[in-house]
């Protein structure tokens, strides 16, 4: 029986959260540290077998994950208590800036990057000048329309050719993004920008934020914006805001993918709190 399992690949998703700030982005780089090289040496070591692993997509060097999900396979089906220890063993191995917190049993062909339905990032800029803010949000103290930014924010949702919000040169066969919501709220001293599509662009995100903020100045008119859109040219677009701000809060997921409900305790680490809860930015920051 043990001959038999060891032919057949167990496919597992991993939920982790990390703070970006001294990676160089979740892929794997030569000469530099990543996210995707740290998990893929600690389960090389726990399991006793070269593994690799896949993410849900590429995040930008100082970019933080409340949720990501990544996957590997096993030459072993991990029963739910050895799920349990390598969930703890993982942990105790990488370092304090990435934390693990489920390992689910998936259906062979699912995978982290493409079986995901949607991703939502969140970014945070404050108002306020505060030491314990600064590695997780953009301090801009300037005057911003709000109003005239979630009218801005809404005509991403009419459009699908993102070329002008793309890192050039484009990685890329197609630029066309759906984006299913994007808004700004305020919250006390926090101005929080939330966007879910389906897929994201190298630097898309900080690029429209920055667009957006130059909208929010009165440097540009929601005419310049569309114009800016249609023109598909980055140079036309605004300035990329700084990485700290941005954070991955939610992958989203085909049910069915799932060998065991996602939630179920067996596999996790016990926490059930969502990481893209409205409460928790307050608390991080």
């Amino acid at each position: 029986m043990y001959e038999i399992n060891r032919k057949l690949n167990f496919r597992y998703f991993i939920r982790l959260s990390f703070n970006g700030e001294s990676f160089h982005g979740w892929q794997l780089q030569h000469n530099a540290h990543s996210i995707q090289s740290a998990l893929k040496d600690a389960l090389t070591v726990i399991l006793r077998d070269p593994t690799e692993v896949t993410g849900a997509g590429r995040t930008d060097a100082g970019v933080h994950a409340r949720e990501f999900f990544a996957h590997f396979d096993s030459r072993k089906e991990l029963s739910p208590h050895e799920r349990k220890e390598l969930i703890c063993h993982l942990n105790g191995y990488l370092p304090a800036s990435i934390s693990i917190n489920a390992v689910m049993p998936v259906k062979p062909g699912a995978h982290a990057r493409f079986s995901a339905r949607s991703r939502t990032y969140k970014y945070f800029i404050t108002r306020k000048k505060d030491p314990f803010l600064q590695a997780f949000s953009y301090y801009y103290p300037g005057k911003l329309d709000m109003i005239v930014m979630n009218q801005g924010a809404a005509i991403l949702k009419d459009n699908l050719d993102f070329t002008s919000f793309a890192k050039l040169p484009a990685e890329t066969k197609t630029n066309i993004c759906h984006i299913e919501d994007a808004m700004w709220e305020e919250k006390d001293h926090l101005l929080v920008f939330t966007i879910t599509a389906d897929r994201f662009l190298r630097n898309m995100v900080r690029a429209v934020v920055g667009t957006l903020i130059e909208l929010g100045r009165g440097k540009i008119s929601i005419e310049d914006l569309n114009r800016i859109i249609l023109s598909r040219n980055r140079c036309a677009a605004g300035y990329s805001v700084p990485a700290n701000g941005l954070f991955l809060v939610s992958v989203k997921y085909p049910a069915d993918i799932f060998l065991e409900t996602p939630d179920d305790p067996e596999y996790s680490d016990g926490n059930s709190e969502n990481p893209s809860g409205e409460a928790e930015p307050k608390k991080k920051f």
